[in-house]
């Protein structure tokens, strides 16, 4: 294997400090999201990128647009964040209320998907990318999942991953070990 993805999570939106589960909520990013997702142009100006991905959410182009990437970012149904069904916009706190111990990947959500629905999409997405150097705008939640399917772990592992809004994330492959290897993992170095 010879890929390197660069994935990049999408700047602040008005849910993200409440961490209210926003998956198909087309939420615009905030002045602080849009600022943080001016910050990514000096890390990433400095690689070049044989294909940038984005998902169709606002929040996510407007990251890629703010980053420098607008022209290039090819619109993937496949990145999209997961479907949180009735859960849409709560807060994991307040669905434990009724369902304790609750967790998305773990458990699925009503009306909307499960790890396994996610999985697909990433080994189906990830499957094209066999050569080069990629870049990823999306959400926290597929590319959790994303990385757990592109390092050979079931999609419910994608929940060991935390990704704040505005990072960095680096997949590729340990020559070492002959294995894929996460290079670099929810960098925020930018935002300082």
């Amino acid at each position: 294997m010879s890929v390197t993805i660069y994935l990049v999570r999408h700047g602040d939106t008005e849910w993200s400090p409440a961490r209210r589960l926003a998956g198909r909520t087309d939420l615009p990013l905030t002045a602080i999201g849009e600022a943080n997702a001016k910050k990514l142009v000096p890390r990433l100006s400095r690689h070049e990128f044989d294909r940038v991905y984005v998902s169709p959410l606002s929040r996510a182009r407007r990251t890629a647009e703010l980053a420098g990437f607008a022209a290039r970012a090819v619109p993937n149904e496949r990145l999209i964040e997961m479907s949180f069904g009735s859960y849409e916009g709560k807060t994991v706190q307040e669905i434990r209320v009724e369902r304790p111990g609750f967790a998305y990947l773990k458990d699925g959500c009503p009306d909307g998907e499960d790890a396994a629905a996610l999985g697909r999409r990433c080994d189906s997405w990830l499957a094209e990318q066999k050569t080069g150097v990629v870049l990823v705008f999306a959400h926290s939640v597929i590319m959790r999942v994303l990385t757990a399917r592109f390092l050979g772990f079931p999609p419910e592992a994608g929940r060991h991953f935390f990704f704040a809004p505005t990072a960095i994330g680096v997949l590729g492959w340990d020559p070492v070990d002959d294995a894929p290897a996460v290079q670099l993992w929810n960098d925020g170095a930018h935002l300082i």
